[in-house]
């Protein structure tokens, strides 16, 4: 058992180094996120499972706080209206619950952060393709190829791993550092 957790504490740290080792792209995906939010655009953000479970935490960050008072940034996670989610899932199906509210919610000069560990997802790639067509700045967090939904995102990042389990904590990680760039770059000082 203590070989298991020692691997699994190794393999975090290799690739929260390998992160550390090129930090461009949580740079960009800031800075992205920090036009939005200055322009008086919203965030939306999805996901599945794990994924899911961190659009809503994403957005709590930047609808809330995450280390200081700021003003408010607007965003909504996709994965949160129960009511939304069934009845799109129901008439639409499920490969179409997201694309459905991005349809609805989103604008040019809005953002849409999609979150999957294989990037393959249909109702992930139905959303990035929906939200490039609207004109959104369009971001993926995704496992270390990217799948299919990466070729239709403007800005990744790649978690530098592909155990599941080590592509969500590098996601949770990678999202923690653009909050905290964020906050700081609406709410200076």
């Amino acid at each position: 058992m203590e070989d298991k957790i020692s691997s699994a504490i190794k393999r975090h740290q290799a690739a929260a180094a390998a992160l550390a080792a090129d930090p461009s792209a949580l740079r960009a995906i800031a800075e992205a996120l920090v036009r939005t939010a200055l322009a008086g655009g919203k965030i939306l953000v999805c996901g599945n499972g794990g994924s899911a479970s961190d659009s809503q935490h994403i957005a709590g960050e930047l609808v809330g706080r995450f280390k200081k008072e700021r003003r408010a940034i607007a965003a909504v996670a996709l994965t949160a209206d129960t009511s939304v989610l069934t009845c799109l899932g129901n008439d639409y199906g499920f490969e179409r619950v997201f694309e459905r509210q991005v349809e609805a919610l989103g604008r040019p000069g809005d953002l849409l952060l999609a979150i999957s560990t294989s990037g393959s997802s249909p109702n992930i790639l139905n959303a990035v393709i929906k939200a490039r067509e609207t004109g959104m700045t369009v971001i993926g967090f995704f496992g270390k190829n990217g799948g299919p939904a990466l070729k239709h995102c403007g800005l990744a990042f790649l978690a530098p791993e592909t155990d599941t389990p080590r592509v969500q904590e590098m996601h949770i990680l990678a999202a923690h550092i653009i909050c905290e760039l964020v906050e700081d770059a609406v709410s200076p000082g």
